[in-house]
């Protein structure tokens, strides 16, 4: 290439699920001429059910209205912004103004990178959990901004420890990323949590963000950030009909915040798109008027998952909390792990959990995500996804099993 790109792309790679899918696809063509069947992908939190019936019907009914296939409002449309403040009041007991205090993006995802565009200046500081979502650090690399990685362990629960925090360096620190119930953990939040986020980012000035996609994925209790009195002040939160929908491949997500800092987020947005599709955001608006007994549905499908997934890493020896929160399954394996002393790492320069799932790969034709894609906290884990139906981690299971008797 005779051009030279951009300094910053040169701080991050193509997403690791990005890479790994094309190497999957790759090991698929080689299985069929094979004989083989496809890789089993337990990789992605992508759910694999259907969207509500009413946001179907919706969507189909919209998109056949003359005036549907426009550009739309940046703000997205009165309807949308009302059904999003009507699900924060009915479920997580937040009030926000429609008008100004929620904006609806191209899914949650997008949300990063725009907070960070319109907050992050070069070299401000950003703190950044460890595990964590990657898109964290790659959108804050992109804005040139200096990242600071804050530990989550096990022993703590996978909770910040306030009193380090309280001992870093602060100064030059804008903003803070959280996300609970954490993906991928499993942790979930609680209003204890919630308080002292609120409290430490109003006593330095922080603007605290939390990333809240999986709130009303086998949780009891929905908690948000925002309820939180004092709240406004200093956080913003990220929200998605992704998983709680089954509406991934949808994009719709949004943001809430103070109107001041929703405005400095539709500043770049309006840079970026041209509203929304007018259909799609009515279809949010039919999805977000479902009640209780879409979540009652929801959740038993994934508790029954989540089982099975329990008994996968119980085979593999992995260690696991069998009542996280989202839509996933974490679990630590040991140094002397059969599954990775199936795989040669003669320089050492694989982590624990890449060999793990690399021999369950490469040897069954199951992938289940190493941990060290999280950060150097992840290394010794591996994370199981929910999205597939009970039948299919059945055949991993017993794949798993076929493996190990080898």
């Amino acid at each position: 290439m005779i051009i030279k790109p951009a300094r910053r792309t040169l701080s991050v790679q193509e997403y690791y699920f990005s890479r790994k899918l094309a190497e999957i696809a790759s090991m698929n063509e080689a299985r069929k001429s094979s004989g083989l069947p496809p890789v089993i992908n337990l990789g992605i939190g992508a759910p694999d059910g259907m969207p509500p019936e009413g946001a179907l019907e919706a969507l189909n009914k919209e998109a056949a209205q003359s005036g549907a296939h426009i550009y739309q409002n940046y703000h997205g449309i009165p309807q949308l912004r009302e059904a999003f403040a009507s699900w924060y009041g009915k479920f997580y007991g937040v009030q926000l103004d429609p008008t100004c205090e929620i904006q609806p993006l191209v899914g949650s995802k997008e949300g990063i990178l725009l907070l960070s565009l319109a907050f992050l200046d070069k070299g401000d500081k950003v703190l950044v959990p460890d595990p964590g979502y990657p898109t964290y650090t790659s959108a804050s690399k992109m804005v040139e901004a200096q990242i600071l990685t804050y530990d989550l362990v096990e022993e703590r629960g996978w909770m910040p420890d306030f009193d380090h925090l309280e001992a870093m360096d602060l100064d030059g620190v804008k903003l803070m990323w959280v996300n609970y119930p954490h993906m991928p953990t499993g942790a979930r939040a609680t209003k204890e949590l919630f308080s002292r986020l609120v409290d430490f980012g109003r006593r330095h000035s922080i603007l605290i963000v939390n990333d809240n996609p999986y709130s009303c994925i086998l949780t009891e209790e929905r908690l948000s950030l925002m309820a939180v009195p004092g709240a406004m002040d200093c956080c913003m939160e990220l929200n998605s009909l992704s998983k709680a929908y089954n509406m991934s491949g949808w994009r719709l997500g949004m943001i809430c915040g103070s109107a001041e800092m929703i405005g400095e987020v539709l500043k770049v947005k309006t840079q970026m798109d041209s509203g929304i599709f007018r259909p799609l955001q009515m279809a949010a608006v039919a999805a977000l008027g479902e009640g209780e007994e879409w979540f009652s549905s929801l959740n038993a499908s994934y508790r029954e998952r989540r089982e099975v997934a329990g008994k996968i890493f119980s085979e593999i020896g992995a260690a696991f909390n069998p009542d996280s929160a989202g839509l996933f399954l974490w679990g630590r394996v040991s140094p002397d792990n059969p599954l990775a002393l199936m795989t040669q790492d003669p320089q050492g320069s694989r982590s624990l959990g890449e060999r793990v799932s690399d021999s369950i790969l490469y040897k069954g034709g199951v992938f289940i995500t190493p941990g060290f894609i999280f950060g150097k906290n992840g290394e010794n884990y591996i994370r199981i996804s929910l999205c597939a139906p009970p039948s299919v981690l059945n055949r991993s299971l017993q794949i798993i099993q076929s493996l190990k008797g080898e």
